[in-house]
């Protein structure tokens, strides 16, 4: 992956995911904006991966609200004259009780972080994107958005949400040089459970680099033939 001289935006680049996505990103070249909701954990993340301060720029903010999320966005493009890239890795999970019995603020939170986030973010973004004429935006989503299980509604309509969004924009931003696509999986196994302790339950689960190693394909030049794709994650099973 060689991604000198683009500029890439990571949400939620200090979670488990995110840090990967951050390394990996910032050894293939790019430089970083960094969103997230404490900026002391932004600028830990940024001195730990040794960066330096002409390659990337935190910003805490929070993304269900439009003003923040386009504030954060324009202070990027200021900042490094441009944007490229999105990896969109914001997100959390809630179930284990039913339609009637689920709160109506678990609904509300999961629509705040996958679709509201993806929604304000985007929007801000896009503009950017085409004026550049060149752009990669990539976003976590899971299978349960299009096969929930029981007990799940609140994150699987979250997921919905998100997806519908996304596709939408991938067929309007078609031929503009920007893709958006989504990499589907179960569970981001960040402590590699998977490989030290296997079991059939986590045979599916799906480690930060395994997912890393796919967006390198689809931020990459020849990523631009992958459009509107929504691309399973977990294939241990």
């Amino acid at each position: 992956m060689d991604l000198r001289d683009r500029v890439a935006i990571v949400t939620g680049a200090t979670g488990g995911l995110g840090r990967v996505v951050t390394r990996d990103l910032a050894a293939a070249g790019a430089r970083l904006a960094l969103l997230g909701t404490r900026l002391d954990r932004l600028e830990a993340l940024a001195t730990e991966l040794d960066l330096g301060p002409e390659r990337w720029l935190g910003q805490a903010a929070d993304l269900t609200d439009p003003d923040a999320a386009a504030t954060a966005v324009d202070a990027v493009a200021s900042q490094f004259g441009r944007v490229d890239i999105l990896v969109h890795v914001i997100g959390g999970w809630s179930g284990g009780t039913t339609v009637v019995e689920t709160p109506l603020g678990a609904f509300r939170s999961m629509l705040d972080q996958h679709f509201w986030t993806t929604l304000h973010v985007t929007r801000a973004l896009v503009p950017h994107l085409a004026a550049g004429g060149w752009g990669r935006i990539v976003a976590i989503s899971s299978p349960v958005a299009s096969n929930p299980p029981p007990k799940m509604a609140a994150y699987a309509a979250g997921k919905a949400a998100q997806e519908a969004l996304l596709a939408t924009l991938s067929r309007e931003v078609a031929g503009s040089g920007t893709t958006v696509n989504m990499l589907l999986v179960r569970t981001i196994d960040v402590e590699h459970v998977r490989d030290s302790d296997p079991t059939p339950k986590n045979a599916s689960w799906t480690t930060p680099e395994e997912i890393s190693a796919a967006l390198g394909y689809l931020l990459s030049d020849e990523g631009c033939v992958v459009n509107g794709a929504r691309i399973p994650l977990y294939g241990g099973t």
